[in-house]
């Protein structure tokens, strides 16, 4: 890939991407949609981008898939679905379009390129990785079967493509509690994340759930004492976490679910005000769509992800570059372990 400065004057070259109140009028639809949390200033930087990259994907025939981790103007601007993990999983088996651009980290580009082979998938950032996905190895999991023979493995979808192939089924935070309670085993490895593991023993108190040493560096950094500190300060605050927070930290919450929950939490209950212990842009994201909800207190930036632009974005479909490529035989069973976790998160037929 080239170097950054190589690509915005090359970018230039193509479309016109100077700050534009011109544009950012076209788009004040889209920019009603962040106007809490994006500058009018900061629009007319990003409009030009907006227009370009919607106007290209329809050329190339793409969709942008988006996590809820996205900056607003890329969540918000220009992407075509947004979700949690699961959800994002779950739709790239369902887009038509022949380009899937993935706006979050490589290991859910490689998700989208297991679950649909045939489509170019594109990363933005080859570079845009995740802490919880490189703390944990196929040998790893080896080694938890060595420890526990017989268990079954459940992999996070936070893993590379080798991992989740050495794992029998995976799971978001979303359906993780779901996904053990309904295996027919008494002990079952959870791997990488040992808070989620920890978080899900005590939503399922009938299995004996080991977990491998892996954690969130987003997540990781909050404190129980953090809370009950905002919460003395602030006790009409309510306080919702992830669950790849420490326990004690969900312990304290008034809410722990995955992003997606998290959302439908906050958007049902609309309380005066919301703390969100997990990533900054969930809260960005949602703040026009919930006016009367304040949102106060300490998030956490995750780094990775802020490594997906705007710029990178046209860059991506423009270039066509970035594309990600999965091994076939190590496809084959990372794909039987991601559709087993997606056949088990449907619901039930009455």
């Amino acid at each position: 890939m080239l170097d950054q400065t190589t690509i915005a004057e090359t970018l230039g070259q193509h479309y016109d991407l100077a700050p534009s109140l011109e544009a950012a009028e076209r788009l004040s639809d889209v920019y009603a949609t962040m106007s809490r949390v994006v500058t009018p200033a900061d629009w007319a930087i990003h409009a030009p981008y907006v227009e370009a990259i919607n106007r290209l994907k329809k050329e190339r025939n793409a969709v942008i898939l988006a996590h809820n981790y996205m900056t607003p103007q890329i969540y918000h601007g220009i992407a075509d679905v947004v979700g949690d993990s699961l959800q994002l999983a779950i739709e790239a088996t369902k887009v038509k379009a022949e380009v899937i651009v993935q706006c979050g980290v490589h290991f859910m580009a490689e998700t989208s390129k297991i679950l649909s082979p045939e489509k170019t998938v594109l990363i933005p950032d080859m570079e845009a990785g995740c802490s919880l996905a490189e703390s944990i190895t196929p040998e790893g999991i080896a080694e938890m079967r060595r420890r526990y023979p017989g268990a079954p493995v459940v992999t996070y979808v936070n893993t590379s493509a080798a991992v989740k192939a050495a794992s029998d089924i995976c799971c978001t935070s979303s359906n993780a509690a779901q996904i053990v309670a309904a295996l027919d085993a008494e002990t079952v490895i959870m791997t990488p994340d040992k808070y989620l593991a920890q978080n899900v023993a005590r939503q399922v108190p009938q299995k004996t759930i080991v977990w491998y040493d892996g954690s969130c560096i987003v997540h990781e950094r909050f404190t129980a004492a953090e809370l009950r500190d905002f919460r003395s300060w602030q006790p009409d605050t309510r306080i919702i976490a992830h669950p790849e927070c420490p326990p004690d930290v969900v312990a304290e919450a008034d809410f722990s679910g995955s992003t997606a929950g998290i959302i439908d939490y906050v958007t049902r209950e609309q309380p005066g005000k919301a703390m969100l212990v997990t990533e900054c842009s969930m809260a960005s994201n949602i703040s026009d769509a919930l006016p009367g909800v304040e949102f106060v207190g300490p998030c956490n930036m995750c780094p990775y992800m802020k490594m997906i632009t705007l710029e990178k974005v046209l860059w991506s479909l423009h270039s066509m570059e970035g594309a990600v490529e999965v091994d076939p035989s190590v496809a084959e069973g990372a794909r039987l372990a991601v559709q087993r976790m997606i056949d088990l998160s449907k619901p039930k037929a009455a």
